[in-house]
C-alpha cells in the first residue's frame, strides 16, 4: 500500500469507524437477538436458539397487517409521489419569473412538523359533534354522504394515510427533480427545435434520459423512506394503531419493544431483519432494472 492509499484510508477511518460502530453492529446485534428464543431484556438470558421468533411473528395477525398496510403505502405513495413530482417540476421550470418563490412554498410541507402536519390533516378529514371536517363538505357539497376517514372503513383510513405521505414526501422530490432539469444541457434542446422535435418526444428522449439517474434515487429513496413509515400513521390515529388496523412494520418493532406489547426484543429483532430484508431485495431489483433503463 502506498502513501497515497494510506493517506485516503487515515481520511476514511473516522467515518468508517462511526459507521461501524452505530450501523453495522447493531444490525449484527440485532441479527443475532433474532435467533434468541425467549430472551428477557432484564437478565440477559434466554432459553434457546432457533426461528421460533421469525414464526411466531410471521402468524402474528398484528404483523401481517402491518406488513399489509406498508406494502399498499410504498406500492401507492411512491410511484404516485414521483410522477406529480416529475410533472410539478416540469411546469415549474417554464416558469422563470416567480420560479423561486413556487419552490419554497411547495418546500414548506417538507420543512414543517410531521406531527404538526398530521394533526391539521386529521383535523381535516375527522369528524366531530361540530363539524364533519372539510374533506367531507367538500363531498356533501358535491352530493356524496359523508365518510368517518379518521374512525371509519379501512380503505377511508389507508386514503388519508397515503394522500397525506404523498403530500409531506412531494416537497423534497420537487426540490431535487428542478435542480436536475435545471442541469439539463440546453444544446439539446436547441438541437430538438431546430429538427422540428414535438414537445412530448423531447420530453421522453431527451428530458428524461438526462435525469434518469436523479429518478432512479428518488424512486430508491422513497421506497426505503415509505417502509419506514411510521410517525405518519401515529399523527393520524394515534399510538394504538393495531386498534385501528393502521400500524406498519416499523410501528410493529416499536410496539414489541415499548408498546402495550412491549418487552419482547426477540420478537422486534424479528421482524427488523425482516424488514431489512425486504428493502434490499427491493432495492437490488431496482439496481437491476436501473441498467437497462438509467442512462448516467
Amino acid at each position: 500500500m502506498n502513501n497515497k492509499n494510506r493517506k485516503a484510508w487515515l481520511y476514511l477511518l473516522p467515518a468508517v469507524l462511526f459507521l461501524g460502530f452505530f450501523m453495522v453492529y447493531p444490525l449484527i446485534d440485532v441479527f443475532i437477538y433474532s435467533f434468541e428464543e425467549g430472551y428477557n431484556s432484564a437478565s440477559q438470558t434466554f432459553y434457546g436458539v432457533g426461528l421460533y421468533n421469525y414464526r411466531y411473528i410471521l402468524r402474528d395477525p398484528y404483523f401481517l397487517q402491518a406488513v399489509k398496510n406498508t406494502f399498499i403505502l410504498v406500492m401507492i405513495t411512491v410511484p404516485i409521489s414521483t410522477c406529480l413530482a416529475l410533472l410539478i417540476s416540469v411546469g415549474l421550470s417554464s416558469i422563470k419569473a416567480v420560479k423561486n418563490l413556487y419552490q419554497t412554498i411547495y418546500f414548506l410541507p417538507y420543512v414543517t412538523n410531521t406531527l404538526a402536519v398530521g394533526l391539521v390533516f386529521m383535523i381535516l378529514f375527522k369528524q366531530t359533534p361540530y363539524t364533519d371536517g372539510l374533506a367531507n363538505l367538500i363531498i356533501n357539497f358535491f352530493g356524496g354522504s359523508s365518510v368517518d376517514f379518521i374512525g371509519g372503513p379501512y380503505w377511508a383510513k389507508m386514503f388519508v394515510l397515503c394522500f397525506y405521505t404523498v403530500w409531506v414526501v412531494m416537497p423534497f422530490k420537487i426540490l431535487i427533480l428542478t435542480s436536475a432539469l435545471a442541469s439539463v444541457n440546453q444544446d439539446y434542446y436547441n438541437a430538438a427545435k431546430v429538427d422540428g422535435t414535438s414537445r412530448i418526444r423531447t420530453f421522453t428522449r431527451i428530458t428524461l434520459p438526462m435525469i434518469s439517474p436523479t429518478i432512479f434515487y428518488l424512486v430508491i429513496t422513497g421506497f426505503i423512506g415509505a417502509f419506514k413509515a411510521y410517525s405518519d400513521a401515529v399523527a393520524l390515529f394515534g399510538t394504538d394503531l393495531n386498534a385501528a388496523e393502521m400500524n406498519t412494520i416499523v410501528g410493529y418493532v416499536y410496539d414489541m419493544l415499548y408498546g402495550n406489547s412491549g418487552g419482547y426484543p426477540s420478537y422486534a429483532s424479528a421482524a427488523a431483519i425482516i424488514l431489512f430484508a425486504i428493502v434490499l431485495t427491493i432495492t437490488c431489483i431496482n439496481l437491476l432494472i436501473s441498467r437497462k433503463h438509467v442512462h448516467y
